[in-house]
């Protein structure tokens, strides 16, 4: 099956899932505009506007098929087509060309269909557009609307309504997106409304219009017929053929030149791709050569999005904070829906009123849009000269930063040009290249557990001795499974036994701010070091800040003394300002020389004040959400060449859920929202899984653990643990708190265009939401996830306004998308899918790693509602909803009365990603992994003794008790099954003692020196070291392999070293004691406590059972 399947809809036309600030972001009309009814066109008035066809053009057509069925068919094609130029016949280039210069102004932009009753004018980009699809999934008038985000539009004069601007009947508001007809009195007139606030006022009723008949003037991504006719079928064969793909280029190219025609593609190179990025390179000048560029696209990306920001007629509030400094408040009419407001983001305000003169002022975004309300703050760098008595006539200005994109560039500029800028052996894994692996010699802790944190279990005790003795290792920490608490103890031990200091980063500040906290508690010196823009935003680890320990230090009263005077006036005189940084770069210094552990984001590392330092080890979190120049940033700091040879770098995270946000879809092809973590692993560097969750209910964790990690998830609680039995809610089998609530309403866009909505879900949500409130939940323990902005924003609304309890409780509860639940988790969740349609696919539910996210984020109950007729069609979806309806929880009616749902559903087709077997389906890798099926190897297709990987099943039962969880330090521990990515059966041999090859030297890094472009580094064996073993060292996913026979045979064969498995006594490795009792009893011990737990017992003895690939 192929594995493009599971990846991102193929859709043609696809809905940019972005970010939306305002539902209501359009804007409205005075009362003074009246609007007038629209008047029903009857249906033979329907039927008879129809387009003008020339009858030459249609004769020439009827001849034209006659010829073909005479067989006549070499009549020259430009004596058929005489009459008819605008038919598009590929077989003739001259005939590509559409002729456009003839039609009038109000023909379709992309198409030229002309017919006055089918064509829409955009008021934004004064163009016209049908009301067909062509060779879209939407009509082209709605393909234009959302890719310029526009939302106005004008009917045409000749049509059957006139030329009519649509807008609301109540307010006035033009976004047709929000617009709706209701209809009224007579039967023949019907009513626009916008869907909120004016389709739910309490005196429609009285108007005698039904708010329930509301339906959306936009259907199935086209206007509904009787607003704006569909062209014939005929009518659009006889247009300009065009493809989704040249309409996303000439919205494109009409950015910047709004005359431009089709043919202007041609001529303007935007069908360059950048180059896609590699599995391996051969030199570091190569990788700055792709990366460089992708990072580029996505900086111009970025700064075209914010400078296109600027908003005026902004009411400002003002206010003063405690730290003397001018704070404004003030809410966005309109918002990009791509723009994302962060904290410490810099925004310019301008005055330009009459009241005073022109000011301009610059801050740092201290809040953003939430539950409560939808104003902005920004604290301001200066007071001088800010206009307090002024609220009106302001203009709101997004800055553009680049200090991200040029850390980022410096980084891959240094990784090429400097030789010393990364220690040899990372430098040549990182490019892919084949170097033999390394143990670094250290004196493992006699306890692994770290002072002030949780004691580990047997999977974590693994990765924490195994990271120890690696220069490079990955950490997989699946949903729950303590990964905070891991690298923190790694952090821990690694400064215990390294001299210098530890660098600890992540992507964004929330991740660095939760692992700080975990290491301060191990009693390190921790430095917290935050971007300028951000310190004055608190968070739990301020106290750990750089610039507040500054501020507390009592070792030079001169600086607190400076720093005093400057709170209270808000600014020092030039001479008092110059002594004063003096004195606070030299604290800052003096600090962070003395700390053990510094942290700070992936970006942050770049810093200036951390540039002469060094440090012993480097550990990135959350490494799967970094894109991999932004991962590159602390590895150039902390990875530099030095006389040592114990330097360390771990990456964690998951590459089963969520990855890097890359705003540009041009850089994002190539490959840039492919994280280093996905890349390594395909390269054969395998993570370490850690395998007991905390988090769920056991039937929770169930299906997350078949699916995305081969079964081998166990439970760190119990059922019990997990239930609340005293809460009144009608989970349909009682000791499974989830269920899949069938709901069969229609999508709708959203405000934006960009996104969508599900009226029906919302309200359904509502009900489920109102219930676990009144059974006892409190608000604060439940989420609302859903996949689309658009269903975020209607959500809150639809609760806060149509809610049977108080409005408060409601604004308590968190609604967010999924991607805002990442690294969270809450009691109960409430899922909302959103999608329903007839042929527009799912879009973001396609994404596997989303799915994973929202189901893995509850602790005591999961509800999703979604339809689930259309879900099945996608083969993920299908595996859950079977799932669901095995467990007795698909279901639908009323809450009081859930019956099972007997939808019908397709069987489940078995779940394959050949490109990388390791992660089963998943296919989030950018690049293409063919390479790595070697000929003959494990994963060749043409080798017949090939065999899938053995997948074991999620045993529920297969719980960790606290007298089981831990492992005493003493104990050498053999290595659990499946602490690894799970490895396909490799060939196996008769005998199992080959002679050895002999070894060449001169790694490229033992001697410190780089050997660019040499692609095997590694020492390969001189003669017959087995050819099997050559391939079994190729494939894909094999380092560091799980315990099975055919690992201790690769290390017989091979003799390369095993990294991590020093301490491991050789009879636990032996050949001949691999299935002694001794040796399963031990194994089970540490990974189940219950006696049918069967699962690596099975898992080994099916391996085995198998017998030899070949002889």
């Amino acid at each position: 099956m192929s594995v493009d399947a599971y990846g991102p809809s193929s859709q043609t036309l696809t809905f940019l899932e972005t970010e939306e600030t305002d539902l209501l972001g359009a804007d409205t009309q005075g009362s003074e505009y009246e609007f007038t009814d629209f008047t029903l066109p009857s249906q033979t008035q329907s039927q008879t506007q129809l387009s003008h066809i020339d009858n030459a053009s249609q004769s020439q057509v009827n001849g034209f098929n006659h010829a073909n069925e005479n067989g006549n068919v070499d009549v020259k094609v430009s004596t058929i087509t005489q009459g008819v130029g605008e038919l598009n016949f590929e077989e003739e280039p001259e005939e590509n060309q559409f002729c456009m210069k003839d039609l009038p102004k109000h023909a379709c932009a992309y198409c030229g269909i002309h017919d006055p009753a089918c064509v829409v004018y955009c008021n934004a980009s004064k163009k016209w557009f049908c009301n067909g699809r062509g060779n879209t999934s939407g009509s082209h008038i709605i393909n234009h609307l959302v890719r310029a985000k526009a939302k106005e539009v004008t009917l045409h004069k000749d049509g059957p309504l006139g030329e009519t601007v649509l807008e609301c009947y109540n307010c006035g508001c033009r976004n047709v997106f929000l617009l709706g007809f209701i209809p009224a009195k007579a039967e023949s007139v019907v009513v626009l409304l916008c869907r909120h606030p004016c389709a739910n006022l309490s005196n429609l009723k009285d108007m005698n219009w039904d708010p329930s008949q509301w339906q959306p003037l936009i259907n199935d991504r086209s206007f509904l017929s009787w607003l704006v006719k569909v062209p014939s079928e005929q009518d659009q064969l006889r247009a300009r053929q065009i493809t989704a793909q040249q309409i996303n280029k000439l919205e494109e190219l009409w950015k910047d030149n709004p005359d431009a025609k089709l043919e202007d593609l041609e001529r303007t190179g935007l069908d360059e791709e950048p180059t896609q990025v590699q599995l391996r390179y051969d030199d570091a000048y190569q990788y700055q050569n792709i990366f460089g560029p992708l990072v580029k696209l996505e900086a111009d990306y970025d700064k075209r999005l914010k400078e296109s920001q600027t908003q005026d007629n902004i009411v400002v509030r003002w206010d003063t904070g405690l730290n003397k400094k001018r704070i404004a408040y003030f809410c966005l009419s309109k918002a990009n829906d791509e723009m994302k407001l962060m904290h410490g983001d810099e925004l310019r305000l301008r005055y330009i009123g009459e009241l005073q003169k022109p000011w301009s002022g610059v801050g740092h975004v201290i809040k953003i849009p939430d539950n409560h309300n939808d104003e902005i703050a920004i604290e301001l760098k200066s007071n001088a000269g800010v206009p307090e008595n002024c609220t009106h006539n302001f203009v709101l200005d997004f800055v553009w930063k680049s200090t991200s994109f040029d850390r980022m560039q410096s980084a891959l500029k240094t990784f090429a040009v400097d030789d010393s800028s990364v220690w040899g052996y990372i430098y040549h894994k990182l490019l892919g290249h084949e170097v033999e692996d390394i143990s670094l010699k250290c004196t493992l802790p006699k306890r692994f557990s770290a002072p002030g944190l949780p004691e580990l279990n047997h999977s974590q005790v693994f990765a924490v001795k195994t990271v120890l003795q690696r220069p490079l290792s990955l950490i997989q920490g699946p949903p729950g499974t303590g990964k905070t608490v891991t690298s923190a103890t790694v952090v821990y031990h690694m400064v215990k036994q390294n001299n210098g200091p530890v660098l600890v980063c992540a992507p964004s500040n929330i991740a660095v701010d939760q692992l700080t906290e975990k290491i301060d508690k191990t009693g390190l010196k921790v430095v917290r070091l935050c971007a300028k823009s951000r310190e004055a935003i608190d968070s739990p680890v301020s106290f750990l800040a750089l610039h507040n320990q500054i501020r507390n230090m009592d070792t030079l009263p001169e600086l607190n003394k400076l720093q005093q005077l400057k709170d209270e006036t808000g600014e020092l005189s030039s001479g008092d300002e110059k002594r004063y940084r003096s004195l606070k770069k030299q604290c800052e210094k003096e600090l962070l020389q003395a700390a053990d552990v510094i942290c700070c984001t992936c970006v942050g590392a770049g810093d200036p004040r951390l540039a002469k330092l060094q440090f012993s080890s480097v550990l990135i979190d959350e490494s799967t959400q970094a894109t991999e120049p932004e991962c590159m940033i602390p590895v150039i700091l902390g990875c530099r060449q030095l006389l040592r040879l114990d330097l360390q770098l771990i990456l964690v995270g998951d590459h089963c859920q969520l990855g890097p946000v890359v705003m540009c879809k041009k850089a994002a092809r190539a490959g840039l929202s492919q994280s280093l973590f996905e890349r390594l692993v395909v390269l054969g560097i395998r993570p370490i899984r850690l395998q007991v969750q905390y988090r769920m209910h056991p039937a929770l964790s169930s299906f997350p653990s078949n699916i995305f990690y081969e079964g081998s998830l166990q439970n760190g609680v119990t059922a019990p643990e997990r239930s609340r039995p005293s809460l009144d809610f009608p989970w349909p089998q009682t000791d499974k708190p989830m269920f899949f609530y069938s709901t069969f309403g229609t999508e709708e866009i959203s405000s934006s265009g960009t996104s969508y909505l599900n009226r029906t879900e919302a309200a359904n949500i509502e009900k489920l939401a109102t219930r676990l409130l009144r059974a006892g939940v409190k608000p604060e323990q439940i989420g609302i996830i859903t996949p689309y902005e658009g269903q975020r924003a209607y959500q809150v609304q639809h609760m806060q306004y149509n809610g049977a309890l108080n409005k408060k409780l409601y604004m308590e509860i968190e609604v967010a998308s999924v991607d805002a639940f990442q690294g969270r988790e809450k009691d109960f969740i409430l899922l909302s899918c959103v999608r329903s349609n007839e042929h527009q696919g799912i879009g973001f539910l396609n994404d596997p790693r989303r799915l994973n996210v929202a189901l893995t984020r509850a602790k005591y109950g999961v509800i999703i509602v979604g339809n689930p007729k259309m879900l099945s069609r996608q083969p993920l979806w299908c595996h859950l909803l079977t799932y669901y309806r095995e467990q007795k929880c698909l279901v639908e009616g009323p809450l009081s009365s859930l019956k099972e749902c007997f939808v019908n559903i397709s069987k489940p087709r078995k779940l394959v990603n050949t490109t990388n077997p390791g992660g089963r389906f998943m296919s989030n890798t950018m690049f293409d992994a063919r390479e790595l099926l070697v000929p003959g190897s494990a994963y060749d297709r043409a080798n017949t003794n090939f065999r899938e990987p053995v997948m074991r099943t999620h045993d529920q039962l297969g719980f960790i008790g606290p007298e089981r969880a831990y492992t005493k330090s003493a104990m050498s521990i053999p290595v659990p099954v499946n602490m690894f990515l799970p490895q396909p059966v490799q060939p196996q041999f008769n005998n199992s003692q080959t002679p050895q090859g002999n070894q060449k030297g001169g790694r490229g890094w033992k001697d410190n020196r780089r050997q660019k472009g040499n692609k095997n580094m590694s020492g390969s064996s001189g003669n017959s070291q087995s050819q099997a073993s050559q391939e079994f060292s190729q494939g894909p996913l094999t380092q560091g392999m799980s315990m099975s026979q055919n690992f201790q045979m690769s290390q017989g064969l091979s003799g390369l070293s095993q990294p991590g498995l020093s301490g491991l006594s050789q009879p636990e490795l032996s050949q001949d004691s691999f299935m002694a009792d001794d040796f399963r009893s031990q194994m089970d011990v540490l990974l189940s406590q219950d006696s049918t737990y069967q699962g690596d017992r099975f898992f080994l003895a099916s391996q085995l059972s198998q017998g030899p690939a070949f002889n």
